[in-house]
């Protein structure tokens, strides 16, 4: 294997030209990405680069001489818009063709967005660095922010909007924060959380209208008939495999690249990060896991089978990892904790909000700790 390209220049994607080159591959290594900055890290894009507290550079993941010292190609700008597995060429959108022995695919996701009013002045969605600049700077000039959907992004940008001093209002059909991501008993002492700073919830609501004069949005309408000024929206409603590139290349695809355990969907071919859908020895199901950990942990397992080839490596069996940063609040958990899942306490008191507790549900367990 002479030649290895990587479409997805951010940590899965950056993770496995590290672990190529830590694993003795020394021919060409081209890494490919979409954004025209170099890898950084995104969990901050909410947090510390929406708040001010980090100036972009402080994102990145690799200084640039340790970029360098993995002698690669790294094409920033460059948007992947064709794959030929038969022929092993990558097309871009300037025309060139990448021709690869092997290819890890590391696109990751993009975000999902309302059927309305994204051509509205003041909405948002975030997901890239640029995402996180743009919004902060609308939000220094102090407006009613008003934020749809309150998983761990919604949540943490309401956090940090809140922290700033705005008025924030939090928008969401399920019945609390986080309720499909650590259940709705940790999702109510979340909710409490939001309420204690000042953040005014709308639990159990769905939006049906953003409204606006002079293209800007003024308004976001609930399905209850509630009406709540906005100057500025963020839409956080959850996101989508970008795979929309790979549509004519053969690929299995179906919420993501669908793998084998061993991350490959077809020859030569591997994938790794939130764009990932591989067996769950678990459930017997599938699995694709949208986790900053997850993202690099695949990844160094996936280039390590590709370089094994077929026959060769191991089966990619993670444990569930995941963290969300609001206000002084640390969340974590490990495993997977359904809306519905039985939650023990087993250490500590919640209502002091210093806990350890497990949760149990159908083929599920977790270990939350706040």
């Amino acid at each position: 294997m002479d030649r290895i390209v990587l479409v997805g220049a951010s940590a899965a994607g950056l993770t496995a030209a590290d672990a190529l080159r830590r694993e003795g591959f020394t021919g060409s290594l081209t890494l490919v990405g979409e954004e025209l900055w170099a890898p950084y890290d995104r969990p901050p894009l909410s947090k510390q680069v929406l708040a001010g507290a980090w100036e972009p550079e402080r994102a990145v993941l690799r200084q640039e001489a340790d970029i360098r010292r993995l002698n690669l190609e790294l094409r920033l700008g460059c948007r992947a818009t064709g794959l030929a597995p038969e022929a092993r060429t990558v097309t871009l959108a300037d025309g060139d063709r990448l021709r690869y022995d092997g290819l890890l695919l590391a696109t990751g996701l993009r975000p999902r967005r309302l059927p309305f009013g994204h051509d509205l002045a003041g909405v948002h969605v975030l997901r890239t660095l640029d995402d996180a600049l743009t919004l902060r700077t609308q939000l220094c000039a102090g407006p009613r922010v008003v934020v749809i959907g309150a998983g761990f992004l919604g949540s943490e940008i309401a956090a940090t909007a809140r922290g700033l001093g705005l008025d924030v209002a939090l928008v969401d059909p399920e019945p609390t924060p986080l309720a499909r991501q650590v259940g709705t008993w940790v999702g109510g002492l979340v909710a409490d959380l939001h309420r204690d700073h000042g953040v005014r919830l709308n639990m159990g609501c769905g939006v049906t209208e953003l409204t606006g004069a002079c293209g800007r949005v003024t308004a976001v309408v609930l399905d209850d008939g509630t009406r709540l000024p906005a100057d500025v929206v963020v839409v956080a409603i959850g996101s989508v495999p970008a795979v929309d590139w790979l549509a004519d290349s053969g690929l299995p695809l179906g919420d993501g690249v669908r793998c084998d355990s061993h991350c490959r969907a077809a020859p030569g071919v591997y994938a790794a990060g939130d764009v990932a859908n591989w067996p769950d020895p678990a459930t017997g199901g599938r699995i694709r896991l949208e986790q900053r950990m997850n993202a690099t942990d695949q990844a160094r397992v996936a280039a390590r089978n590709l370089l094994a080839g077929p026959g060769g490596g191991v089966p990619y069996e993670p444990v569930r990892f995941g963290w969300t940063d609001q206000y002084d609040a640390k969340i974590q958990f490990h495993g997977r904790c359904p809306a519905d899942a039985q939650v023990e306490c087993v250490d500590g008191d919640p209502w002091d909000r210093r806990f350890v507790a497990k949760s149990r549900g159908d083929e599920t367990g977790a270990m939350i700790s706040w």
